[in-house]
């Protein structure tokens, strides 16, 4: 009976994950062209050779890696402050989880059009610039300015989701310990520094890797706002290796390619997993403690 239940799940995990994973693994290794198939040979570390020695690959590694260090601080300390201030609302609570959270059920192809015109030259970002005196900024028509733009598009997409785990987080501290130091007449930085964000460790580790893997994936956007320009930049790891195996069918290269990604995410995850392994038990014991 149970394998009745399981089997249909397993058989799609095969046919559609790690079938697929053992594929592109062994595809790395070849030069399997998708419109020659048969004249596919076996090439060892060729292809991760050439990916190394790829300008345009080390072009989109870096803008990936600029997007990160963008949109890791700037979305996480944007969900905090809105789980501080919501968590503080007495009116309207409801109305303003749900206004935030919008943005992240929405498509990023809807989304992406959407600030398409408000980053354009007559949009209604330019308007209220120009209205302050401040002349019209190029956004996503800069190679300058189009990276940090899709990452600021990217933060107000995202930050809903963070805000609903960290507002989790700030429901479930014990009031008792608030009580307990406006006894001792502490400030409310004091509060902050000394029980909210120990509180919140454990969440924040996890906030922090999620959206850092969920950064290095980035591809949707730049492929609808820029196309990967100006200049190649905007283009990203994921964008190089949609490109390389679908539009240039080398899908050994693009293989490859992927193979190096998942190195980054695997590593990502492993020190996810040290972090909150090592938070978690820290927070335990200082609980057992205060017991």
């Amino acid at each position: 009976m149970g394998m009745a239940f399981f089997g249909p799940a397993l058989l799609l995990l095969i046919l559609f994950l790690f079938l697929p994973m053992l594929l592109t693994l062994i595809f790395s290794f070849t030069d399997y062209f998708a419109l020659n198939p048969d004249l596919t040979h076996f090439v060892g570390l060729e292809n991760y050779g050439k990916i190394f020695k790829d300008e345009l690959f080390s072009s989109a590694f870096w803008n990936t890696l600029k997007f990160v260090l963008i949109i890791v601080p700037a979305q996480s300390l944007g969900a905090l402050g809105l789980a501080l201030l919501i968590n503080k609302v007495t009116i309207c609570k409801k109305y303003f989880k749900v206004a935030f959270f919008i943005p992240v059920v929405m498509s990023l192809a809807v989304v992406s059009n959407l600030w398409m015109q408000i980053y354009s030259p007559e949009g209604i970002l330019n308007t209220l610039l120009s209205h302050i005196g401040i002349d019209a900024q190029p956004f996503i028509h800069s190679a300058d300015q189009a990276l940090p733009s899709i990452a600021i598009m990217s933060v107000w997409q995202g930050v809903g989701y963070q805000m609903i785990i960290f507002l989790g987080g700030l429901q479930a501290i014990n009031p008792a310990l608030y009580e307990a130091a406006e006894m001792d007449h502490a400030s409310g930085w004091q509060k902050f520094k000394d029980i909210t964000l120990p509180e919140l460790k454990p969440l924040c580790v996890f906030v922090f890797i999620t959206i850092t893997i969920g950064a290095f994936r980035m591809i949707v956007q730049p492929m609808v706002m820029t196309g990967g320009g100006p200049s190649h930049s905007t283009y990203t790891l994921v964008y190089d290796i949609y490109e390389t195996g679908t539009v240039n069918w080398e899908i050994g290269l693009a293989s490859a390619m992927a193979i190096v990604f998942t190195a980054f995410v695997v590593i990502l995850t492993i020190i996810q997993t040290i972090l909150t392994k090592d938070k978690e038990g820290k927070h335990a014991n200082k609980k057992t403690k205060n017991r």
